[in-house]
């Protein structure tokens, strides 16, 4: 039954009107308008105040659980097509910088295209701050909704899975309803869809910039070590700074580069990054050249969409998950250490652990559901995981994965390895 879900001050939306399937009208001693609506594809509508963009559109609605890092995780390139509601109920509450942001271009404002959150944006708090958060929303095009119970609508998600849906923000609150339930019908959704030739930055470039440091901010790699080959999917910058701490010198090229013209680049080790949309569909030009580069013994590495392309390429399947893993509190467990770690997740799609071929282990598992969170090809220094080790929830739990990946060319090298941990 399709829900009407009316915003006003004090009487946010529970969790049992959504599963009890009430509908809910604005009563009579309200007097606040809606100036943003959520618009499910099934007909729900919520109601809200608008925040940053003006405008709709479509897009998948997921949930995300992390308590900070909201200016991180809005500018993630791997959440373009997807309006993402905040659990923790203050959002922008200290602002936003010009160094928090995880899009190599952001010009193009890749990352996510809307968001939902619960409390109204207060002024900054922080002495890093720059802007306020919904001038930040504006500049970047993200609509955003906010006055709602995000954790009723989370738990709604979490029960029926992520929805295609219509943000629009008016301030006005002129809105065509029956319009707006058109459009979010008639989104094909993230399956099928390849996002990532939209989030590559589309040129080959250089990549020096190294970690940021309190008081000294971001630094310089010197290039002195291993030369990286970077394939970006839609690759976030905090990647490309773990590769600089560890010395490397790092070329990005584009998604559909060949393999041939990246071995023309003479790489120590190649490395696959994340990015939005449907693995499958990348997949389409990116697996023949992905095995063209596993054959040729140059050490890879791969997260997030690009350990789902290199599953692919090994034979593998994807599927698209129920609600996705979205949140910084994710235990995963790593089979060739025994060892724990609390990490940072992002995907709507995953591997299928029992589609994995013979010659191909799974190195990584989630202890929420146990989903296949990373493989490796066995006999090659061929490796991958599901989940984010650069973005530090743990915090630092799976920087080693980088050490691991630069000590497979340091092998090849005949160089001695690095410690890990």
């Amino acid at each position: 039954m399709a829900l009407t879900l009316a915003f006003f001050k004090g009487q946010p939306w529970s969790a049992a009107d959504g599963r009890n399937g009430a509908t809910m009208s604005t009563p009579p001693w309200t007097t606040k308008k809606p100036t943003a609506v959520l618009v499910f594809a099934d007909g729900t509508v919520i109601e809200g105040t608008g925040v940053g963009a003006t405008g709709h559109v479509q897009a998948e609605v997921c949930f995300n659980t992390a308590l900070t890092g909201y200016q991180e995780i809005l500018t993630d390139p791997s959440y373009m097509g997807q309006i993402v509601t905040f659990t923790f109920p203050h959002i922008g509450n200290i602002g936003t910088n010009d160094e928090d942001i995880e899009d190599l271009t952001p010009a193009a404002r890749h990352g996510a295209v809307g968001t939902v959150i619960k409390a109204d944006v207060t002024e900054p708090s922080s002495y890093r701050s720059s802007r306020h958060f919904d001038a930040w929303l504006k500049a970047r095009g993200i609509i955003g909704l906010s006055g709602i119970d995000t954790r009723a609508l989370t738990a709604w998600i979490r029960d029926h899975g992520m929805p295609n849906a219509v943000i629009a923000h008016d301030p006005a609150g002129n809105f065509d309803i029956p319009a707006l339930k058109t459009l979010a019908r008639s989104w094909s959704g993230l399956e099928g869809l390849d996002l990532a030739k939209t989030a590559s930055s589309g040129q080959s470039s250089r990549w020096d910039e190294s970690a940021w440091s309190w008081g000294t901010g971001y630094g310089r790699s010197d290039g002195r070590a291993a030369h990286i080959v970077a394939i970006d999917y839609g690759i976030k910058r905090n990647i490309l700074r773990q590769l600089a701490d560890l010395g490397c010198r790092i070329t990005v090229v584009p998604a559909d580069t060949t393999a041939a013209a990246i071995l023309d680049l003479d790489p120590d080790g190649i490395f696959l990054s994340n990015g939005p949309g449907d693995p499958a569909a990348t997949g389409l030009y990116a697996v023949a050249e992905i095995n063209k580069l596993v054959e040729s013994g140059i050490p890879l590495f791969g997260i997030c969409l690009g350990h789902q392309i290199l599953a692919l390429a090994l034979g593998a399947r994807t599927v698209k998950m129920h609600q996705g893993h979205h949140g910084a509190n994710h235990p995963v467990k790593d089979h060739t250490t025994g060892k724990v770690e609390i990490v940072s997740m992002n995907h709507g799609f995953a591997v299928e652990s029992d589609s994995l071929p013979e010659g191909v282990e799974e190195t990584h598992v989630s202890l929420f559901d146990g989903s296949n969170c990373g493989l490796r090809l066995t006999g090659k220094p061929v490796f991958s995981v599901q989940h984010h080790p650069e973005a530090s929830p743990g915090p630092q739990d799976s920087h080693y994965l980088f050490k691991r990946f630069i000590n497979m060319v340091r092998e090849r090298q005949g160089e001695p390895a690095l410690a890990e941990r």
